[in-house]
């Protein structure tokens, strides 16, 4: 928000700080040059109405961006985002060959009901028959990637293979989509697999008005047993900022006609959702919440009912690591029985692990489903999951400092080199202040500060910048704005990539204040609640 004017100001006061001809030592000389440079540097950037945009916009990035110097001079940062997001868009096509999008799912399904339903007067007889048994009874794998052919066309080939009780089988589909407009796209499909014939499909999407959008789905299935047509058609509408609302109309083997409203909030997601249809007729309601938490922990509840039975389903999700999503979901139903689902979503691959417990309603069935994955959770959690997470944390601070350590190093000669170059200013600045009884820096730190008991074994991390502070002050006042403390004069980042806080111990009017302040946070001194109690 600085003015041309303010620029200006602090622009001719850092080169009257840093000006070569001031310093006779060779030494102070040659690092006054060296600063002075980068003072002008940075202020042909910001002087400039263009650059200073695309800087206060994008930073350093969005000045190494390519083609700049053919774009037409701009004025707004609506018209600067514009430009730059079309280079970008430019660079990401020159990329388009090299880019996949691959997605899989693996599933394995679990016969677990010798835990609950035995049949012990049938195999007491039978050696080993005193253990359940547990077996693999289906699985489950898909596969699909993405070629981007042009900027609108993309190739997606997609493949599964499926068993169940030692039975399977496979398909393999390729699918060409084009995107028409910006409105819509459409889609081939071919497909071919060992148990059905081949098959042709024709999908097509289109946004009827800005809140309102239609797909239709066309496939004809060959077999021994003949053609099988298929349409599916879904339309849907924004029915407010959070809420969407979808018309399903299924024609061919499975013919049914489903409505659902969805509402999708910050903090919850909700469904319900009724459908005709041969041979399944249901009405569904399920909720979700959405707690703010690091983990971004989610739980969920759901009611199914209709001609095949009753489902209650409840479980909740949490993220374990900066790529996984781990969830759990119990269901429970008639005549289903008990069942537990476990997911873990790792980046574009899912891994979906249902266990059949038991074909009854058993609470017991209910109560391991739901308390097992808790304890294991929870053990897990805090005796492999944390661990690791820590050491993968300090190994990434680690591989982070080794990169930034000429950075670093080239940065604290320069807050070394400026600090000395500050010398004769901050002794004229301390005198003026003195003689008025303002503000005058008595200590300042700025890095790591440990204050907590349960981290006294690490490590304090911070530097001295009482004299970077006490040059920034300018009539009785210093002003820092919401931005990182390491680009000031003087400054450099002592703990790369850890939390940092700036402590000023000052004094004003003769009595002592201090502060601390976070790296990012503003700071306005001097202030009546930095004033440390005489009786303290």
């Amino acid at each position: 928000q600085a003015s041309q004017e303010e620029l200006k100001a602090a622009y001719r006061r850092l080169c009257m700080l840093y000006h070569p001809d001031k310093h006779r030592d060779p030494e102070l000389k040659a690092q006054a040059e060296r600063l002075f440079n980068l003072v002008h540097q940075a202020y042909e950037v910001l002087s400039d109405p263009q650059t200073r945009a695309i800087y206060d916009i994008y930073g350093r990035r969005g000045l190494e961006m390519e083609g700049w110097e053919v774009v037409e001079r701009k004025r707004t940062p609506a018209e600067i985002r514009e430009e730059f997001e079309r280079l970008q868009r430019e660079r990401e096509e020159r990329r388009l060959q090299q880019r996949t999008n691959p997605k899989g799912t693996i599933s394995v399904g679990i016969d677990a009901t010798d835990l609950f339903d035995r049949y012990d007067e049938e195999y007491e007889d039978v050696p080993g028959s005193s253990f359940p048994q547990i077996e693999i009874n289906k699985m489950h794998i898909s596969q699909s990637i993405e070629a981007p052919l042009t900027a609108t066309d993309t190739a997606i080939l997609s493949g599964n293979l499926s068993t169940q009780n030692g039975n399977g089988g496979g398909s393999i589909n390729l699918a060409l989509r084009r995107v028409t407009s910006a409105k819509g796209w459409g889609e081939l499909e071919f497909g071919a697999g060992d148990l059905q014939g081949p098959l042709f499909g024709l999908k097509i999407f289109r946004n009827l008005t800005p809140r309102c959008f239609i797909t239709t789905n066309c496939a004809l299935q060959f077999s021994s047993r003949g053609i099988r047509p298929g349409l599916t058609t879904v339309l849907a509408r924004n029915l407010d900022k959070n809420t969407m609302g979808y018309l399903q109309w299924r024609w061919g083997i499975q013919s049914a006609m489903n409505t659902s409203v969805v509402r999708d909030t910050k903090t919850s997601h909700f469904t319900v959702a009724l459908q005709l249809g041969i041979p399944h007729s249901f009405v569904m309601v399920s909720y979700q919440h959405k707690f703010q938490d690091e983990d971004q922990t989610r739980v969920k509840g759901s009611v199914k009912a209709g001609f095949f039975g009753t489902i209650v389903e409840y479980g909740a999700e949490r993220k374990i690591s900066r790529h996984s999503v781990l969830g759990a979901t119990v269901s429970v139903g008639v005549p289903q029985g008990v069942s537990l689902k476990i997911k873990l979503n790792r980046a574009s691959q899912t891994y979906f692990f249902p266990v059949h417990l038991t074909d009854q309603l058993l609470p017991s069935a209910v109560f391991y489903a739901t308390v097992g994955p808790l304890v294991i959770y929870f053990a897990m959690h805090r005796l492999i999951i944390k661990p690791y997470l820590r050491a993968q944390k300090e190994r990434e601070l680690e591989k982070q400092r080794e990169s930034a350590a000429s950075d670093v190093l080239q940065k604290k000669q320069e807050a070394e080199a400026a600090v000395r170059l500050m010398q004769e200013s901050v002794r004229r600045i301390i005198e003026a202040e003195e003689a008025r009884m303002g503000l005058i820096v008595v200590n300042a730190w700025y890095g790591k500060f440990v204050n907590d008991n349960s981290r006294k074994n690490e490590k304090v991390k911070v530097i001295d910048v009482t004299v970077p502070l006490q040059c920034l002050v300018k009539d009785s006042k210093l002003i820092l704005t919401e931005a990182s403390k390491a680009g000031l004069p003087g400054f450099y980042d002592p703990c790369v990539g850890e939390e940092k806080n700036l402590k000023v111990l000052y004094q004003f009017r003769g009595v002592l204040h201090q502060v601390m302040s976070a790296d990012n946070e503003a700071l306005r001194i001097p202030k009546q609640s930095h004033r440390i109690d005489a009786d303290g």
